[in-house]
């Protein structure tokens, strides 16, 4: 005799991949580390996510949160993506053998026309591609690379003044919207 039992189905929306509720963070992204000061150093023109290639221990390190992203940028060498001046501490029970380089490049995973395209418009308009941020995604390490333009001093200042003054603005509004209700 074979008895087979049904899976009860979930009528709840869960927020995850496939759940039909569109805008709602997935449970499974999990911010591990971002790039702040490239954010205010680089004028951001285009962003792809790129898939990391990671030895064990270099996955342990990121799920503890340890990373250094400063000073890191991404290359094309030979047809190839390549991550440079990522700093992943040792994971500090990976010892001998588990243990790896905390200053090696790391490859990033993209499609062939992704990686020409980007060869193309880096090398045409001379700029520089950045990690933004590094995060897990369905378990899986995810970088979020930015082709962006250096910013020279005076346009730091003039964006952060226009920053100030999109605050101030929005702060006059709501305080304006506060007093006539």
């Amino acid at each position: 005799m074979v008895v087979a039992a049904a899976k009860k189905k979930s009528t709840a929306p869960s927020g995850g991949k496939g759940s039909g509720v569109q805008g709602a963070p997935k449970v499974s992204d999990r911010l591990v580390a971002s790039n702040r000061r490239a954010r205010h150093d680089y004028e951001i023109i285009d962003t792809v996510e790129a898939g990391l290639v990671l030895q064990g221990s270099e996955v342990k390190s990121l799920r503890e949160g340890r990373i250094a992203l400063q000073d890191s940028y991404a290359r094309i060498d030979e047809g190839e993506m390549w991550l440079f001046g990522v700093h992943v501490p040792p994971y500090a029970q990976a010892t001998g053998f588990g243990a790896h380089d905390p200053d090696r490049r790391r490859k990033l995973l993209l499609h062939r026309r992704q990686i020409d395209e980007w060869m193309g418009k880096s090398k045409q308009n001379s700029l520089t591609m950045v990690p933004l941020k590094i995060y897990f995604k369905d378990g899986r390490a995810k970088v979020e690379l930015a082709l962006a333009r250096g910013r020279r001093q005076y346009d730091k200042r003039h964006a952060i003044a226009a920053r100030d003054a999109g605050r101030d603005a929005a702060r006059e509004a709501r305080s304006a919207a506060k007093h006539t209700s």
